[in-house]
């Protein structure tokens, strides 16, 4: 029960805030609630859920029993979406005692597109573990042989600076823009390992320009910040895809860092690709943010101001004002035409 509970009732105080239509008490090991029969299905769904996260020897925490009730409400609209504990079991990979899996329904939702389909677009804002996950199924797919290599590649584009001449070879110059993707590696696996693979071609992380002209065949491709590629350079890219291989492309439509007036290609291809059979589109919310729960709300701070701007630039201009007519409180009538006066001798 203190499992189930949380230390000192932490976990039950997060419950109760969660129904707040419902009574809910705990006596020894019986929990009771009263309400609206939605409402009781729904506690005792939440706690048989967390009942099968714990016998297998997961913890529970605060946040996940937050995102474990937004799940069940969802469900009651989508009665097809996964379960809590099948979504904070789903383990993508293990690495020197630390677990990746996915923390929320639509993290799960595009782990499984990422299976399923030969291209996808992970979208949302920063914070949404689109890069993370996509890179842990990049190594899980390395591991049992399904590919050869990973390719791991983004736009070399500032955000939003100039840094002007680099010094250093080549590959120090662009060790900057490619530093998360290694962090990212670095967390999955053995740092050892790692410039044994990347000297043997196993792992390939390079800028986006040096994709022009290549086939790449039983490899496993991930294009992050891909809301700052130009269409042509987004066409460039996926035409790269060769035989046995998978793509999975990265970007937040809301930080776009490219110069004035130039569109970007991860706007442009939803436009283009999204009928195509085979590609798939996987939409992360604010509400996917497993960083602080500040980020998630500076996201929906920044979503509302940017409809606002919108609005305010799409509204038609006032009507221009005519000059106002000076009024007083006398009625006057209609001024007479004006006469001349002639005198006559």
């Amino acid at each position: 029960m203190v499992t189930l509970l949380g230390t000192a009732d932490s976990l039950l105080r997060v419950i109760e805030r969660g129904f707040p239509a419902a009574d809910i008490h705990v006596r020894g090991n019986e929990v009771t609630a009263t309400g609206e029969r939605a409402e009781v299905a729904l506690v005792q769904q939440l706690f048989n859920e967390m009942m099968l996260v714990l016998r297998t020897g997961q913890p529970l925490t605060e946040d996940s029993v937050e995102r474990s009730i937004a799940m069940l409400r969802s469900a009651v609209d989508d009665p097809d979406s996964p379960a809590p504990s099948q979504v904070f079991t789903a383990n993508i990979l293990s690495n020197r005692g630390r677990t990746i899996r996915p923390k929320t329904l639509n993290q799960q939702r595009y782990v499984d597109a990422i299976d399923k389909h030969t291209i996808v677009f992970g979208l949302g804002p920063a914070g949404t573990g689109k890069t993370y996950l996509a890179m842990a199924k990049a190594v899980q797919a390395l591991q049992a042989k399904e590919v050869n290599r990973i390719i791991l590649t983004r736009p070399a584009v500032e955000a939003g600076e100039r840094l002007g001449f680099l010094p250093g070879t080549l590959y120090e110059k662009i060790d900057p823009y490619l530093r998360p993707l290694y962090d990212a590696l670095h967390d999955m696996m053995d740092p050892d390992s790692i410039p044994r693979l990347m000297a043997a071609g196993t792992i390939e992380v390079a800028p986006l320009a040096y994709m022009r002209g290549r086939t790449l065949n039983d490899a496993f491709i991930i294009l992050d910040e891909a809301q700052n590629t130009s269409p042509e350079q987004m066409k460039m890219f996926l035409t790269r895809l060769g035989f046995n291989s998978r793509v999975v492309v990265t970007g937040d439509t809301s930080q776009i860092d490219l110069p004035g007036g130039t569109r970007s290609g991860l706007k442009v291809v939803q436009e283009i690709l999204a009928d195509v059979p085979d590609i798939h589109f996987s939409v992360l919310t604010s509400t996917d943010v497993v960083r602080h729960k500040l980020v998630g709300r500076i996201v929906d701070a920044y979503e509302r101001w940017d409809a606002r701007q919108e609005a305010e630039d799409t509204a038609p201009p006032a009507a221009a004002r005519k000059p106002a007519q000076r009024r007083t409180g006398k009625a006057t009538a209609p001024r007479a035409p004006r006469q001349s006066h002639r005198t006559e001798s």
